[in-house]
């Protein structure tokens, strides 16, 4: 499979200088989609600034719990039960990880698995920043029936061995990487990198052993740190954020999908400037942030239908520079 990634292929002359200095393109399998879900399987393809192939590297992993959705994986108990433990692979992974932009495709997904392991393991995830090929396929305004890996795949003419083989897809998608980034590099493209905010607090309850089923055998969901109980928006909702105006305080701004400032810290700032944070979207939401205003989460599906606007995280920012205070009466 190596091979296929190493073949000679031109490059652009003049390499934007501002461009990352290496790349790990990562995929991970699961034992589902929740915060309390393990990793199954890693895979690693490290390329270089230009996005040559270095080499590559995977390990099935021990979940030490019922392994999930096997007939999308593959990966049975009987597979997994001789893996090694995320905490095993950790400084193996740190070498592959290091130093490097972390590539996936719905990059966000990976990385909060990845960044969760690491806080289970009392370690910290050694990864600063990450390009999420959707994003970045959208940049490039690839002409894409849908956002799926295998759609992406076709584009570039990749072919697909084994779908959901973390090893796979990391090659499929280094495939697909390679020239969406020559293709930046050519047009002078901005990369959407995003930073990575490790983990700093996690506790664990007893998971299941493998051959358990969740949800039995003494295992209960992971306990994230509290969330913080903000003070009730003191304004009134004065009606819905229009295109070109000004936010007004006692507006109510949901927020959908990564972002590169930490979610927290952006929902202080809105409630700082006298916003309602809301964590569902009605008729009565003013504004809807989100990076991917094309993605299927019930928030932007919502927002179409309601006929809510909807901003970037940029574009809010500059927006809370400069709120207009709520009106008397």
């Amino acid at each position: 499979m190596l091979d296929d990634l190493t073949t000679a292929v031109p490059s652009p002359t003049s390499w934007p200088a501002a461009y990352p200095q290496g790349y790990a393109v990562v995929d991970v399998e699961t034992t589902g989609l929740a915060r309390d879900d393990r990793i199954i399987s890693a895979a690693v393809y490290r390329l270089d600034a230009r996005g040559e192939v270095e080499d590559h590297w995977y390990s099935t992993v021990n979940p030490e719990r019922d392994p999930g959705p096997v007939w999308i994986h593959g990966l049975t108990s009987e597979a997994l039960e001789g893996a090694p433990l995320f905490q095993d692979i950790a400084e193996e992974f740190t070498t592959r990880l290091e130093g490097r932009v972390l590539v996936a495709h719905n990059a966000v997904f990976d990385w909060q698995m990845i960044a969760r392991e690491y806080a289970r393991a009392k370690r910290e995830a050694p990864v600063r920043q990450r390009l999420c090929t959707i994003a970045l396929s959208k940049e490039l305004g690839l002409p894409l029936p849908n956002h799926k890996l295998e759609s992406l795949a076709a584009h570039f003419g990749v072919v697909q061995q084994r779908a959901h083989h973390a090893l796979d897809d990391a090659r499929v998608l280094a495939e697909a990487f390679r020239p969406s980034l020559r293709a930046a590099a050519e047009s002078g493209v901005r990369l959407p990198l995003l930073e990575c905010r490790p983990l700093t607090e996690w506790s664990d309850r007893p998971a299941p052993r493998i051959g358990q089923q969740a949800g039995y055998g003494g295992y209960r969901p992971s306990s994230w740190r509290p969330a913080r109980k903000r003070p009730a928006c003191p304004y009134p909702n004065p009606g819905r954020y229009e295109a070109g105006g000004r936010l007004r305080q006692g507006m109510r701004v949901a927020f959908s999908g990564d972002t590169s400032v930490e979610r927290d810290l952006l929902e202080d700032r809105a409630t700082e400037a006298g916003l309602h944070v809301a964590t569902s979207l009605s008729r009565l939401t003013s504004l809807l942030v989100t990076n991917d205003p094309d993605s299927g989460t019930s928030k932007v599906v919502k927002a179409r239908q309601f006929g809510t606007p909807v901003v970037d995280e940029a574009a809010f920012g500059q927006l809370l520079a400069d709120v207009e205070p709520a009106s008397e009466g």
